[in-house]
This record gives structure tokens, sequence and C-alpha cells, in this order.
């Protein structure tokens, strides 16, 4: 298509999609009973009000998130004029987190410029999922943004970079620190440009693991992270380390929860359970997310490894919500090319049809669960959460089968 032949032909439809979108949502906002503006941008601007009289964001009831999102927003509290700056600033993300995967496919994996545009127009540019979280007030594309800085610093060998960036992530949100994994098993002595070793004795094996550029990836991560945390925990004590880290842990959040441990959590929440599960519900996620996928898949394709940890992080997490899609969205244009769900076709129709539809059943029982005020619970939230964890679970098998075979990709 001749509209994929010009960047900025693509962006400018990005920037206009979001654009209507904003518009859109403030006239929908003035003028219905179901608002267009997400909750968490709510929460988000009541703690820029707190945090522009000196107060914590922490007073803001469900805050959960470090103070430089709170910061990053006190725009909004300035006048009721500015109460869409964090909105523009997100979908304004989004479309630089594009930009800088069309910059990776194009100069690290040599797509044309055209294959490039085409592949990130249609995950991530041009989705209207996408568009709808950011422009509503979801702070996903900042996160978008640095997982594609992360896997660009990484890409291009620049270790110290690539380190402050993912201190920088996992201090904005915990999840990127499964990428940590990964990135140190790919970055070994061989692309530091070092010759392979030849010995086999244990300790030779060690010492050759620790590469210079392993070691100034993990002390510019561990310090971007220590430095972060230090400082938000002088300014605001044990209330920042209790809603931005441990939290997470207990959390029992079971409204707009994807999740097949929606429904348990919802009886912990009521006191239904003496058995409070949630704590060892990281169990299976983390053991697939930052052990096994990461060793059997890192040193074959990083990015694909990276949406596989993504995907499977997500798809078991305990709390599943719309927004959490991005995280690998952000990821899939890397995979897709080369992938068997784009060379057979009928695999990549079904498995998306069977995603969306998963979530269409799911939403239906959420619908009537949260607006009908219906007791679904048991069995038609439970079961349609099965059923797209299922869908999910599949799609995740087809990822992690592709990254582990010599794949050539589909031009």
């Amino acid at each position: 298509m001749a509209l994929f032949d010009s960047a900025p032909r693509v962006f400018a439809v990005a920037t206009a999609l979001r654009l209507v979108l904003l518009v859109y949502g403030s006239w929908q906002d003035a003028n219905s009973a179901v608002k267009y503006t997400d909750i968490d941008y709510m929460v988000f601007t009541d703690a820029a009000r707190f945090v522009s009289k000196g107060e914590p964001p922490y007073a803001r009831d469900t805050y959960r998130y470090t103070p430089l999102l709170a910061w990053m927003l006190i725009p909004t509290a300035w006048s009721p004029v500015m109460f869409a700056f964090g909105k523009v600033l997100f979908a304004l993300a989004d479309i630089i987190a594009g930009w800088l995967v069309v910059q990776l496919l194009t100069k690290c994996y040599h797509f044309p410029s055209e294959r490039a545009l085409r592949y990130v127009s249609a995950v991530w540019l041009w989705n209207p999922m996408v568009a709808n979280i950011s422009t509503r007030g979801s702070s996903e594309g900042l996160l978008g943004v640095l997982v594609a800085a992360l896997l660009w610093a990484t890409l291009t060998r620049r270790a110290a970079l690539a380190g402050i960036v993912l201190g920088l992530a996992v201090h904005f949100k915990i999840y990127p620190f499964i990428y940590g994994v990964s990135i140190l098993w790919w970055w070994d002595a061989e692309r530091d440009g070092a010759p392979p070793s030849t010995k086999s004795d244990l300790i030779s094996q060690i010492l050759g693991f620790i590469t210079s550029s392993r070691l100034k990836l993990t002390g510019f991560a561990l310090a971007t992270f220590i430095a972060l945390n230090s400082v938000m925990y002088l300014q605001y004590g044990t209330p920042f380390l209790q809603h931005t880290f441990f939290h997470h842990v207990t959390r029992i959040d079971h409204r707009h929860n994807f999740s097949p441990y929606s429904t348990l959590l919802y009886l912990t929440s009521v006191g239904d359970t003496s058995f409070h599960f949630e704590a060892l519900a990281f169990l299976p996620q983390l053991l697939l997310a930052i052990v096994f996928l990461p060793l059997v898949l890192a040193k074959k394709d990083l990015a694909t490894t990276m949406l596989a940890q993504t995907f499977a992080f997500v798809t078991f997490n305990k709390v599943c919500t719309s927004q959490y899609f991005l995280w690998y969205l952000i990821l899939l244009p890397f995979y897709l090319p080369s992938s068997s769900l784009i060379r057979k076709g009928t695999l990549g129709i079904a498995a998306a049809l069977l995603w969306v539809l998963g979530q269409a059943l799911w939403l239906q029982q959420g619908f009537n669960l949260e607006f009908l005020g219906r007791s679904v619970f048991v069995p038609g939230l439970f079961l349609a959460s099965l059923f797209f964890f299922a869908v999910n679970v599949w799609i995740l098998g087809i990822i992690v089968h592709d990254a582990g075979q010599d794949r050539d990709v589909v031009l």
C-alpha cells in the first residue's frame, strides 16, 4: 500500500486517531452516565492534586504507583482545562513507543521501512484498543516507551543505558524485571566480541558468564533502581514501599479481572475462605517468566523471548485487565513476521478470533455483574475466565514453539 511508503502519513493517521478519541471521550464524559475516562485516571489525577499541595500521593486511596507518575501529572491540578494533560501525554507516549519499534525493525532487524510500518501500524499505532486505552487515561504507553528503549539499548550493545532504562522501568512498574534475566542470558561473551570458551570446568564456566557488559548492565540497573527508591522512601516513607511494591503480593482485586483467579479473589475478599492463596499465585507465573522461558529461548531470539515472558506473565497473573495486554502488544511486531501465525494464515485468524471471543464472553458476564448487578460469578464468569485463559495458554504455546525454531521472516 502506498500509505506505508511514508512514515509521516502513518504517524499522522495514528495521531489523528488519538485526537478523535480524546475529543469524543470529552464529549462522552459530559453527556453520558457511562464515562469514557478510566477510573485509574481519576486516581492518578487525584494523587497529582495531593502532590501539588505538598501532600503524599498515597493520601488518595487505591493509588498503588510510584510517585513519579503523580509528579508527571501535576499540570492536571492547575486548572480544569488541563485535566486531559495526562491523556495527551499517554497518547503521545504510545506514538513514541511505536516510532521506537519501527526504528528497531529497520535498523536492528533490517526490515524495509514499508514492511516495518505495516506491522507496527496493524499491531500498535492504528490498533483501536491501544489508542482507546491511552486516551482513556491509562499510563501503559509510558511502559511501551521504556520497554522499546530497553530492547533498543540492548540490541545496540549500550549496556549502561540498558541498565538505567531497566532500573527506571522496574521502579515505574514492577513487571519489567523479568526482562533482566533474558538480557543477561542473551548478553554472553560472544556478543561482547570475545571468542567462545573452550574450557569445560565449572570455575571457567562461571567466570565465563561474568562479562563486562553483564556487570555493567547489572550495576547500572541496581544503582538506578536503588537511587529512585531511596529518594521516594526518604520523601514518603513506608507508605511508598507498601503501596508501590508490597501491595502487589497480597492484592485481591477481582473487578475487571480476566484471570481465572478472579472468582477465588472475590471469595477471599468477602472472607469466604480461610486459605489466602494470593501470595502463592506468583509461583507458576514467575517460574515460566523468569526461569524456563529465558533459559530455553533468550539466546535464540531476545525480542520474542521478551514477548513470551510478558505473555506468560500476563496470562498467569492473578490480576489481568485490558491494559496489561499492551505490555505484550508492543513486542508483537518483532515476532509476527516470521511466525507460524502469519505463515499459516488460518492459524493466525483462528488465534485472533478466539482471543477476541474469549474477551467478549468475559465482558458479557462482566457487564451482567458490574452494570446489571447479577450474581454470575459461578458458573458464567468463572467459565469465561477459564476459556480465555485456555486460549492464551494455547497462543503462548505457539509463540514458544516458534521462538525455538529457525524461522525465515515472511516478507
